[in-house]
């Protein structure tokens, strides 16, 4: 088909409409979900497979670095094979790696099939975008996107919640086997209604070596943050080349990729300080945010005592009021400025962060769930403002290539945050632990009482203080949380200041629309 007498098909009507709606809807939801669904199970899966939960976090990291570097190549594929054709060949390629990540029988093997699973998975959510505002007239793009974040935001909901009840009655390989029928249904519907609606193909050159490149380093680093704390960091010689291996990987890519024709990333956009200045905050935000979604639940099952589906329910309302006010937010963009309200987000993020450093060992679930609830306005405020900070201002033909480098970045920034955050809670947990463990002596009376107490409920000397040591862990795994948590906060009001080097942006309809659809 050329490119040159190619006309866009036209807005769908009725049920057409109605029904590629919810198929599209229904693939995003399966891929966001699956970038959730598995925190809570992680102590469960690492448990089954023989490893340390710590270890198990790989599950989601390998998920997330595959999935960014497959998001770069979504414009070369869709050009080479066309949008519908792509799309659909994703969707049956995630239903296949989810079912052999359900049957996966050691956690080497979990973590490849998490890979591929993330790597197919890269083009599905770009893609369900473009043809989602492709099936409605301009008029109603701000209700497609309306709808897009609404699916956007119910998944990381539900999937605390899924995984939870899921881990905690059956099989967790079932976290993966649901996105089987789903998938399927999805891949129908999207290519009997849009299949006819095919963009058109053309060859253009893959720039390899910048992707055999991005590859490399992405993966070096990510390995090494999370090896990095089992091996002992860089008294490690794994760690060591590791990094040498990322830093190198990385100066040669920018090299390439700026004198390359075809780049893989388009690194010319980082001349522009809106595009650079809300790429970086994106990338920080996220990044501390993924690494607090994952650590709350490993603290909650490991350390206080609470079930995967509890932990889950604690999670879910974080979804609440982002699903309220998303529409609004979508809607009135056009009205505000967009460094006001991610300003707004930062502060609200930095509200629960702190609240959260301000817990204990004794906090119900009550005083639990509300700074989770309260997170739902942040979320609200945060994504697409933050986009239409990032894309406005752009030539609509660099959108793509911006939506897909700040998407990376985004994604990156989530995996990295998540072993940084797990790395820095443990050697914090060591720290509080040793300076705990001094005040536990003979000479302390506090100690000889709680032994007595101890032995006088039955417990043998060496059980009593095994208990004493349980009691230490706890306390000392409290603290290193509050320390990520009080981190995280202050990190999100030093984003505030960054969020205004960005130039004033009055987001139009249209540049709503686009940010809209960059926003996930």
């Amino acid at each position: 088909m050329s490119t040159s007498s190619y006309t866009p098909a036209p807005p769908l009507q009725g049920s057409a409409r109605m029904w590629g709606t919810i198929a599209l809807s229904a693939a995003t939801f399966m891929n966001v979900l699956d970038s959730s669904i598995a925190n809570v199970s992680l102590p469960s899966i690492a448990g089954d497979l023989g490893v340390s939960p710590n270890q198990g976090t790989w599950v989601i990291t390998s998920f997330g670095v595959a999935n960014a570097i497959a998001l770069p190549l979504t414009g070369w594929l869709s050009q080479r094979f066309g949008q519908v054709r792509l799309f659909t060949t994703s969707v049956l390629l995630f239903v296949l790696s989810s079912w052999m990540c359900g049957l996966a029988p050691s956690m080497g093997s979990l973590i490849a099939m998490r890979a591929l699973q993330g790597f197919v998975a890269g083009p599905m959510m770009p893609l369900a975008q473009a043809l989602l505002l492709s099936s409605y007239p301009p008029a109603l793009a701000g209700l497609a996107m309306a709808l897009w974040a609404m699916t956007t935001l119910v998944a990381p909901v539900m999937g605390p919640v899924l995984g939870g009840w899921i881990t905690d009655h059956m099989h967790w390989g079932w976290i993966f086997f649901i996105n089987i029928p789903v998938g399927f249904l999805a891949a129908f519907i999207t290519w009997t209604i849009y299949h006819k609606r095919e963009t058109p193909t053309r060859k253009l050159p893959i720039d390899s070596t910048g992707l055999a490149l991005l590859v490399v380093s992405v993966s070096a680093l990510q390995i090494m943050l999370d090896k990095g704390k089992e091996l002992d960091w860089f008294h490690s010689v794994e760690v060591t080349s590791l990094a040498v291996v990322a830093l190198i990987g990385f100066a040669f890519l920018i090299a390439w990729e700026l004198t390359d024709d075809h780049p893989v990333i388009d690194l010319r956009l980082l001349k522009v300080r809106n595009f650079w200045a809300g790429t970086v905050a994106m990338a920080v935000a996220y990044s501390l945010f993924m690494g607090n979604l994952v650590l709350l639940p490993l603290w909650l099952q490991q350390f206080m005592g609470y079930t995967s589906t509890q932990a889950g329910m604690l999670m879910a309302p974080v979804g609440l009021f982002a699903i309220l006010l998303s529409p609004w937010v979508g809607k009135n963009i056009s009205r505000f400025d967009p460094r006001s309200l991610t300003s707004f987000a930062f502060m609200v993020f930095a509200l629960v962060l702190w609240m959260r450093s301000r817990f204990n060992t004794l906090a119900d679930f009550d005083t639990i769930m509300i700074p989770t609830v309260i997170q739902g306005i942040a979320l609200a405020f945060f994504f697409i403002p933050l986009t239409s900070i990032i894309l406005g201002g752009l030539p609509h033909e660099k959108i793509p290539s911006a939506s897909g480098l700040s998407s990376f970045a985004r994604i990156v920034g989530g995996s990295f945050g998540t072993s940084i955050a797990i790395t820095v809670w443990q050697d914090r947990a060591a720290l509080h632990h040793a300076n705990l463990s001094e005040l536990i002596n003979h000479g302390s009376s506090a100690t000889q009482s709680a032994l007595a107490g101890f032995q006088q409920a039955g417990m043998d000397p060496t059980q009593a203080l095994l208990q004493i040591n349980r009691m230490v862990d706890q306390q000392s795994f409290m603290m290193a949380a509050n320390d990520v948590f009080f981190g995280s906060s202050m990190i999100f009001i030093l984003l505030i200041p960054l969020v205004w080097l960005a130039r004033p942006i009055k987001a139009g309809a249209g540049a709503a629309a686009d940010a809209a659809a960059g926003a996930h």
